[in-house]
């Protein structure tokens, strides 16, 4: 028997914490967006509209990224406390490369390693 490959990521806008289970073991990454606090206030001193448009395409590769490692797993749980994840969710919902991955989308607070490590393992343990 099989065991699909399961990950767990912990993300807002800034970063996102890959956290791949099996056999009750973790590998960890981090994925940053690039959209940093500085380049936020260097871009809203141009105008707002150039901040929103650079934001954008940064979340865009963003998530782009993310969606790269997710092609690799076959149960996927998205968790934080921001829209990212929805965002996300939404992003790989319309791409039909994803659509044999199960990836579902919780609520969480910001939490250190060892919490989102916990959450990970909690919720696959139950599947």
């Amino acid at each position: 028997m099989t065991t699909e490959k399961q990950l767990g990521i912990w993300m807002d806008h800034s970063n996102a914490q890959l956290i791949e289970f099996a056999n009750d073991s973790f590998e960890t990454k981090t994925i940053s967006s690039g959209f940093t606090h500085n380049e936020k206030e260097h871009s809203l001193s141009k105008s707002e509209h150039v901040m929103h448009n650079k934001e954008q395409h940064k979340h865009a590769e963003y998530y782009k990224k993310l969606g790269e490692e997710i092609r690799n797993y076959g149960d996927v749980i998205i968790f934080g406390p921001t829209s990212a994840k929805a965002e996300l969710y939404n992003t790989l919902k319309e791409d039909h490369n994803f659509s044999k991955i199960k990836i579902r989308v919780l609520q969480a607070d910001k939490m250190t390693n060892y919490q989102q490590q916990a959450f990970v393992k909690d919720y696959f343990s139950k599947q």
